[in-house]
Formats: structure tokens, C-alpha cells, sequence
């Protein structure tokens, strides 16, 4: 074969003007792209005498490339006048007939190339577009009519006909003639067939009885007959069959899937009886029968659609088990199935498609929301949430913006929140990905939702107590794109960096999806009527007149009196990084304030949080050959603010942070071979570069005077390892040691080279716990509920709390609803505040009343004996007022 070289679409288009000898004489009359290595191209010579092939080749353009590469060179060979040739893949199971003329190459194009004959660097012929639309021609076999015989060097879509997958009975001849003879198959018939029922195929195991232990197949074939109560298209190929009486035993299911490996025809409908003959499989933890080798087969008449069966759970099982016994079956979740969304409708990366997750009785709470890691309690309510999962599909892969099953989906009357309760869904149990998944087979409406925890316009603390302080992460408010025109933050090189797509800019890209977002931020804002408000995830991009915290200031106050208006807190220039940023993110913590209210004292303060850089080849990991060095490691995270504000003569610090995310690994996680995997004390990656965040913190706030609140987004759950550091941990009551991360750096010098043990919390509170509880949340991660963002009082200020809410306005909505456009297709979004963010706003409200005024002096009174009150006796009358009304 030639070395491979492009063609330009220019430069062939040009050449093909050109006159080439034979070049009318051949062309292209069949493409075949098939299962596996089933690849052909068949040509034909039209012309009165024997063409030469040297300087033919066969090129293809890749992918909807404008240039070709070549593929096949057809250097001696020859094609006898008005002959075809069959140009096959090596490996392809295709017969053809022995009067065929054919050769072997390796044929390389797939699914969405186009491919064309050329001559001497000119296009003789083409099948496809140039440039070729995505998936063209996969899994197809593809004809030239037989009265468009000329070769052209455009693509005309008409002049071909599109054929089913491994069709081969074509190749060889024009009109079919000469397709090989293959013996006739006989007509697949369960007539005479021993029929096994479907529940004696699915038995009352996790697996079939039919199958041995260790093996994944029958040893023998069985006949099942049943009726069909859905097709697989898609998701799942083939169709699902049931009995139509069933054995009537709660354990064993009544279904069954019948893989195909391809969409069913269209005779396969729900209600027509089929029977079926072939081996039982367990596919990754499926029971089906398998037909797609031989097609047996035999469709019978419409008997009508089978019942749906009400699904339960039953006393003393879990859902996993429930499901179990009801695998292939169609089935209802009513009332009395009890399942709540647990992860409401958005993207599952695991099966790399939108769909939802429900869960029985309750949403799934994070087990270090609860418990502390790798206690009993923690790895057992993991192993509960586990099997208490049910992802709710559509055959086909949801549309961007879209519930197949659920049409009228919308921001304002069809969302579906976290904790509501699915209603009339219909669907067959399946299971793939290790999880079961029951695909929808019909469509519901928002009145199947019954609504547990509903919208709420304004949290009830919004009114309570003398002040209110919020922390809100307000997800990546950016304004530096250039179409929104902000500042760039710390961490662009240039203009360019931030408008791109995978550059320093990670919010908004338009000023329509920004101005979105701000709206709905604000609208929050508003109803949350806080008077010190904790910012995260904010972009750092100073505090000039185009920065996002002064665009936010700005938009909040133009809908708000001026008596309730906000100004930011900027740190000093001292403290600022380059002179403009607080740290060297592109993302930061921020404070606004109302003035009105509460006055800031003296200058705000940064505290400095560590980072790790850990230089390659410090550590090893494994032994002998398998032995690993470690590779280098620099994590960084924000910077916390702190400021110090007087509230009715009472002195109020509030210090907002943003610990490290939970994403990406530390060296702790290398050594513990978790880089690529979730950690196994369910704490998530980075989490003793997160406790060395905490000890940081705690240090710094020492010697904090009067009443002192720590809020913020700390990426950790409410018994992981940092808030049990910043509140009530001690080394001495726990069965296991908390540690900090190694190679640790502060302000730029050595902090800590080996991770230390803790052995002291600090003593905050934690006031979400103190008030409702351990089970609170503000965020949703995998369909688990907990709480990341956190409101942790000294003992005085503790006592001031009236309440604390985590506004449920994020963690329980789709993201499809937030400001972003990119994956939601034509969804139409909402101004609410429903969605603004993907964290719940914390709120907690405080009690600050205003000093008592000083009793005037009054004249002299009689005391009953006639004697005169005298300045200590009112005054001790005033003491035991004061004490009546406190």
C-alpha cells in the first residue's frame, strides 16, 4: 500500500475537471459497513474492454474530514468489461459466491466516512457526503440503482438505497442474480417444543437456576413462551416477554428480557405473543434468553397488553431484593410503592445518559452526613444506600432538555424536586451498569408527583431574629467574558484565555446565560433578606467597577430600598494578591454586608489557607516490579475572609471559607491507590488537605474576642474529618486518627512536610446540628442528601441562634434549570430563584436587641416608712427591671 497522503476536497474537485482515462468506465455500486470486520466495496466497469486497476485506490474521508487518506491501493488487479469486483475485508464473515470476483484489503472505514475511488489523485467516484454527517452509513449496506450506473465524483443520495446491517445477498451481481445459493433455513417453530415457564427460568435467585455456578450460560436451550409488554430499541435490544397467568409466588418474577442485539421488527408489539428458543444468560447481573445468533423465533397473535403489576417492597427486604423479584416484568409504581426521587432528572455518568434516581421510602442520605468515617454506622448505611437505588430510563437517550417521560417538564409547574414521591410511572424492570433501572413505557404529568417538601418563595427564617448572616455558593458568577465585560481574574493570561471554552472564564459565556444567572442569584438574595452574606465561588476579579462582586452589589441594590441596599467587604491593599485579588484563584469568597444594620470594625483579614506541593518521585507505591514513584503534586485552595462587625454595640466576626473541592486526588489518595477512584472512607479525595485548611483556620481564630461565626462551603460532609476538627473531635474518645496532608506550604514557606495527627477540635458548634439534627442538607452529589455548607459558632454566639434553614432552592431542583444553556436544548428557563445556584443558601438567624436605655433619675420617694428612696435604691429597682425583661 502507498504511504498514507490527504486530499484536499479543493484539489479533487479541481483534478476531477480534468479528462482521465476510464474514468467514466468505473465506479462504485455497493458499500457495505456491517458487524464486527464486515466491510466491503463492491465497483463494476461499465465499459466494452478490461480496465487496469494500477493507480486506482480506494480513499476515505474520516469523520466528516474535507480531506482524504488513503486507504486501499488497487495496483494489479483488473475488471474484466461490464465485471463487478468485491473488495473485502480480510476478516469479514461474508460468503460470496464462487463465481464472484473478489480480493482481500484492509478495509479501514466505519460508520460516518465517506469513501471514493480515485484515480491518479482524482475522484472517479464517491458514496457520501463530503463532508460526511455524523453515523452515516453505520451498520448499513448501501446500493447503487441500477439505472444510475454512471460515476460522478458529487454524492447523490437518491441514485442509492440503504439496505439492513449485513446485508451481503447483493454483492457479486446488479440485479441480485448471481447472489451465492444458501440453503433455505426452516421456518422456526415452537410447535412440539417443551415450554418452560418464565418464572422456572428467573427463579428465586439473583440468578437462574438453569445456569451452573461460575457459569454465565445455560447448558442447554430452552423455549419460553409469553406475551410482549415492551420493546428494547435501543437501551436494551431486543423485547420483554411475561407469562400471562405466572406461578402467582411473590418470589419469582412473571418477565423476562429477549435479547436480539437489534431493534425488533415491527410485528414484535406489546400485546402479540411470542415464543422464543435459546440459551439463558446472566448478562452483568440480567437474566435474559439470548436469540440473536439464529432468530428463533415464532410470533403469534395479538393477545392484548398484559396488566401492570404494582411494585412493592415488602416487610423485611430491601429494594434491591424488590426488584429482584420482579426483573423483566412491567410493572407501576403506585402509592404504595413508596419510592422518592433521590436524584432528581440530570446527567448519570455512569451510564452517560440523563435519567433519574429513585430511592424506597426517603432520599439517601451521605453516610459522613451522619456518622463519622469508616465507622460501623457509615460503612453500613453505604451498603444500605447501595441497594436502595432504582434508575428510572427511557429506551432511547433523552433529547437535551428534555424527561421522555415526563413531556411537560418546565421550570415553573413541572419540575420534580428531590423527596417527591413518582406516581403511575409504568415500566419494565432491567438492570445494567450494576444497577436496576426500570424503562419508562408510558408518560406522566406534575400531578404525579406528590410533593413532600414543595417550593417555598421565602424561607420562614427570613423574618426571625435582630440579623440574619447567609452563606451562599453563588456556582462560578463570572463576568470576565468578553460579552459580559468584567475584569479578568487572577488566573487569565489574556482576553482570549477567558472567553474560551475550556479557559480561565468557567461561568457564564454569554451575556444572555449570565444575565440569567445573576437574576436568578438576586432574586434569591432578596427573599433571603440577610444582612451579612457569605459569597462563594464568585469570580475573583477584584473590586474595581467591573468586577462580578460589584456588577452583583449593583444589580441587588437597584431591586431592593435604599434602606435595605448592600455594600462588599474589599481587604486591604496589603492583602491582596498582585494588588487586585483575594489569593491566586479564579474563584473566591466574598461578604456583603448591609450597613444599615451591622458596621464593619477596623479592616477585614485573609486568612491564608495551605498548599501541597509534593515534588515527583518522593514516595512509592506497590512492591518489586509493580513498585510506583510517585508523580508531583501542587494543590492549592481559597483563601478565607474574615471581618469583624459591630451589631448593636456587640462585636460579630464572620469568616467565609472555600475548602479544597473533593474532585481531584492529593498525594494522600496516590499512595492509597484512591487517585482514580472514590477514597474509601466515602470522605472524597483531599480530605487531610482539607483538615489542614480547618487547623489552619482554627489556629487563626484563636483569639477572635466576642461572638465569632466560621460559614462557607468546606467540601465536607457534617462527621467528615474537617468540621469534626473545627468543632467537637478529640483524639482520645476515637477509634481512629485524623490526620493533615503532607508536604504542606503557608504563605510560602514549609508548613507541615509530614501530615500531623490531630488530637484537639477547636470547639466550635455546629449550629445546623445542634438545632434540627445530624440528617440537614444543602447539596446533592450521586443521590445522596447532606450538608457541604456550614454555619459553626463559638459558645456565645451559639446562644444568640433562634434558627438556622437550609433553603431548599438548589440541592433538591434539576440542574437542567440553572443559567447554563449548553445542555439543555430548548428547555425555557425561569427567572425564579429555583436553580440559581447547586448549593442551598444556609441562614441563620441571630438575636442582637438593642441595648436597654439607661433609667432616667426621678425625684425622691416615701418609702413606707416615710423615709426617701436614694440613688442606690433606684438604681437596684432599675438592676431587677433589667433582670425581669432578659
Amino acid at each position: 500500500m502507498d504511504n498514507v497522503k490527504k486530499l484536499s476536497v479543493l484539489a479533487l474537485s479541481i483534478a476531477a475537471a480534468l479528462p482521465v482515462s476510464a474514468k467514466a468506465d468505473l465506479l462504485i455500486t455497493e458499500y457495505v459497513e456491517g458487524s464486527s470486520f464486515n466491510k466491503a466495496i463492491e465497483l463494476y466497469n461499465s465499459g466494452d474492454t478490461a480496465v487496469d486497476l494500477t493507480g486506482y485506490k480506494l480513499v476515505r474521508y474520516k469523520d466528516g474530514d474535507t480531506t482524504a487518506s488513503d486507504m486501499v491501493a488497487l495496483d494489479g488487479l483488473t475488471i474484466a468489461s461490464k465485471k463487478l469486483k468485491v473488495v473485502v475485508h480480510p476478516s469479514a464473515s461474508i460468503a460470496l459466491g464462487s463465481d464472484v470476483d473478489s480480493s482481500t484489503a484492509s478495509l479501514s472505514f466505519n460508520g460516518g466516512d465517506a469513501v471514493a475511488l480515485v484515480k491518479d489523485g482524482t475522484v472517479v467516484d464517491i458514496i457520501g457526503a463530503v463532508p460526511t454527517p455524523s453515523g452515516w452509513g453505520k451498520d448499513a449496506t448501501i446500493q447503487r440503482n441500477s439505472d444510475a450506473l454512471s460515476a460522478s465524483d458529487v454524492f447523490v443520495e437518491s441514485q442509492w438505497k440503504v439496505l439492513p446491517v449485513d446485508t451481503f445477498t447483493g454483492l457479486g451481481n446488479l440485479d441480485g442474480s448471481s447472489a451465492p445459493t444458501e440453503p433455505e433455513e426452516p421456518v422456526f417453530s415452537c410447535s412440539g417444543a417443551k415450554i418452560t415457564p418464565i418464572y422456572s427460568v428467573q427463579g428465586a435467585g439473583k440468578s437462574s437456576p438453569l445456569i451452573a455456578d461460575g457459569d454465565y450460560a445455560s447448558k442447554e436451550e430452552v423455549t419460553i413462551r409469553g406475551v410482549v409488554t415492551a420493546r428494547g430499541d435501543s437501551l436494551f435490544k431486543g423485547f420483554y416477554l411475561q407469562e400471562v397467568q405466572g406461578d402467582g409466588s411473590p418470589y419469582t418474577s412473571d418477565g423476562i428480557f429477549v435479547y436480539l442485539g437489534e431493534a425488533a421488527g415491527e410485528e414484535i408489539q406489546p400485546g402479540v405473543e411470542v415464543c422464543v428458543q435459546g440459551l439463558v444468560k446472566e448478562y452483568y447481573g440480567l437474566t435474559q434468553v439470548d436469540i440473536k445468533a439464529d432468530k428463533k423465533m415464532e410470533v403469534g397473535e395479538n393477545l392484548g397488553e398484559l396488566a401492570v403489576q404494582p411494585f412493592y417492597v415488602a416487610d423485611g427486604e430491601n429494594l434491591g431484593d424488590a426488584l429482584e423479584r420482579f426483573e423483566g416484568m412491567h410493572v407501576v409504581l403506585d402509592a404504595g410503592s413508596d419510592m422518592k426521587v433521590s436524584r432528581t432528572f440530570s446527567y448519570d455518568y455512569d451510564a452517560r445518559r440523563n435519567n433519574m434516581m429513585l430511592s424506597h421510602k426517603a432520599p439517601l442520605m451521605k453516610p459522613t452526613q451522619l456518622y463519622p468515617a469508616m465507622t460501623d454506622e457509615a460503612i453500613a448505611l453505604e451498603k444500605k444506600n447501595r441497594a436502595n437505588q432504582l434508575f428510572i430510563e427511557s429506551d432511547f437517550k433523552a433529547k437535551n432538555g428534555e424527561v421522555p417521560y415526563f413531556p411537560t417538564f418546565n421550570a415553573e409547574t413541572g419540575y420534580i424536586r428531590v423527596g417527591d414521591q413518582l406516581t403511575n410511572l409504568q415500566g419494565v424492570v432491567s438492570y445494567s451498569y450494576n444497577q436496576y433501572r426500570l424503562v419508562a413505557t408510558n408518560e406522566i404529568v406534575a400531578g404525579d408527583f406528590i410533593r413532600g417538601d414543595d417550593r417555598v418563595d421565602t424561607p420562614e427564617v427570613a423574618t426571625k431574629g435582630d440579623i440574619r448572616v447567609a452563606s451562599f455558593n453563588v456556582l462560578n458568577l463570572f463576568t470576565s467574558d468578553s460579552d459580559i465585560g468584567g475584569d479578568l481574574n487572577a488566573t487569565c493570561k489574556d482576553q482570549a484565555d477567558a472567553d474560551a471554552s475550556r479557559g480561565c472564564g468557567r461561568g457564564a459565556h454569554s451575556l444572555e446565560d449570565y444575565l440569567l444567572q445573576r437574576t436568578k442569584i438576586v432574586n434569591a438574595l432578596k427573599e433571603m433578606n440577610a444582612d451579612i452574606i457569605g459569597l462563594m465561588e464568585i469570580e475573583n476579579n477584584g473590586f474595581g467597577e467591573n468586577s462580578s462582586i460589584q456588577y452583583l452589589v449593583n444589580d441587588l441594590n437597584a431591586n431592593l430600598p435604599a434602606a435595605d441596599a448592600y455594600k462588599f467587604i474589599e481587604v486591604a491593599d496589603a492583602d491582596k494578591y498582585k494588588g487586585q485579588f483575594i489569593g491566586g484563584d479564579a474563584i473566591t469568597v466574598g461578604l456583603l454586608y448591609r450597613p444599615g444594620k451591622v458596621q464593619p470594625t477596623n479592616d477585614a483579614f485573609v486568612i491564608e489557607t495551605p498548599e501541597q506541593h509534593a515534588p515527583a518521585g518522593i514516595t512509592t507505591r506497590g512492591e518489586g516490579d509493580a513498585a510506583q514513584s510517585s508523580p508531583a503534586f501542587d494543590k492549592y485552595q481559597r483563601h478565607s475572609l474574615g471581618q469583624t462587625f459591630t451589631v448593636n454595640g456587640e462585636k460579630l466576626t464572620v469568616v467565609v471559607n472555600h475548602f479544597k473541592s473533593k474532585g481531584s486526588g492529593c498525594i494522600e489518595d496516590w499512595s492509597n491507590f484512591e487517585d482514580s477512584s472514590d477514597p474509601a472512607d466515602l470522605q472524597g479525595k483531599c480530605n487531610e488537605f482539607r483538615v489542614s485548611a480547618a487547623k489552619v483556620i482554627g489556629d487563626a481564630l484563636q483569639d477572635v474576642e466576642g461572638d465569632l461565626l466560621v460559614i462557607g462551603d468546606m467540601n465536607a460532609y457534617g462527621l467528615e474529618d474537617p468540621i469534626r476538627v473545627l468543632t467537637d473531635y478529640d483524639a482520645a474518645n476515637s477509634d481512629r486518627d485524623i490526620m493533615t496532608a503532607s508536604w504542606t506550604t503557608l504563605g510560602g514557606k514549609v508548613y507541615e512536610r509530614e501530615g500531623s495527627k490531630i488530637e484537639k477540635g477547636y470547639g466550635l458548634i455546629n449550629l445546623n446540628t445542634q438545632v434540627h439534627g445530624a440528617d440537614t442538607y444543602s447539596y446533592s452529589y450521586s443521590g445522596e442528601l447532606g450538608n457541604l455548607d456550614h454555619a459553626l459558632a463559638n459558645t456565645s454566639l451559639a446562644e444568640r441562634v433562634l434558627d438556622i434553614q437550609d433553603w431548599h432552592i438548589n440541592s433538591v431542583e434539576s440542574n437542567l434549570f440553572e443559567y447554563s444553556s449548553k445542555y439543555t436544548g430548548d428547555l425555557e428557563k425561569s427567572e425564579n430563584a429555583f436553580s440559581a445556584s447547586d448549593h442551598d443558601p444556609v441562614i441563620v438567624a441571630l438575636n442582637y436587641p438593642a441595648p436597654e436605655p439607661k433609667p432616667e433619675p426621678k425625684p425622691e420617694e416615701k418609702d413606707d416608712d416615710g423615709g426617701s428612696l436614694g440613688y442606690l435604691g433606684l438604681m437596684l429597682l432599675g438592676l431587677a427591671g433589667l433582670r425581669r425583661r432578659n
